[in-house]
């Protein structure tokens, strides 16, 4: 079962995420998947061959983050939209996150945004940095955000 609360998420995704020195390196995807489900669009997506190639279409995804770009691919792929490109390089004091948007009208790079956990709850403010949206992305597009270091785990949707 899922827990109902970010605080239980947050724990579940720090598992997940990749050493720190490759953290301190760039970009990085992560897969908040935590059902096994038949589900395999994030391998197909990935043009650097860094998710490891399933032994059954019903396991979860893992990511090899020696080859993991952030190249955002598997975001738009994911029908579950549970990838998310973190960079903590940003800046100093701020994380980057690329994460799926469906909703219309799209923010404008610029804009201050609230920022979301995963349950709706606003946690604090976020700039758009970044809107990509194309005919090829079907429907989804990729919203990159500066949000505050201690937020980049915990923070997973925007409004406006």
């Amino acid at each position: 079962m899922l827990p109902k609360n970010d605080k239980a998420y947050v724990e579940m995704v720090k598992r997940l995420l990749p050493s720190l020195k490759r953290r301190e390196k760039g970009p990085y995807a992560i897969f908040e998947c935590f059902q096994e489900i038949p589900c395999n669009p994030c391998l197909t997506a990935c043009r650097k061959g860094a998710v490891d190639i399933f032994i059954d279409i019903n396991h979860l995804p893992i990511i090899n983050y020696e080859k993991c770009n952030g190249c955002a691919l598997c975001v738009i792929a994911c029908p579950g939209l549970a990838c998310f490109v973190i960079d903590e390089t940003y800046t100093k004091t701020e994380t980057s996150i690329k994460l799926p948007y469906e909703l219309l009208p799209l923010p404008k790079a610029g804009q201050e945004v609230e920022a979301l956990d995963r349950q709706g709850n606003v946690v604090g403010k976020a700039m758009v940095i970044r809107v990509q949206n194309h005919k090829k992305m079907d429907h989804t597009c990729i919203i990159a955000i500066a949000v505050l270091k201690e937020q980049s785990l915990v923070v997973r949707n925007i409004r406006y």
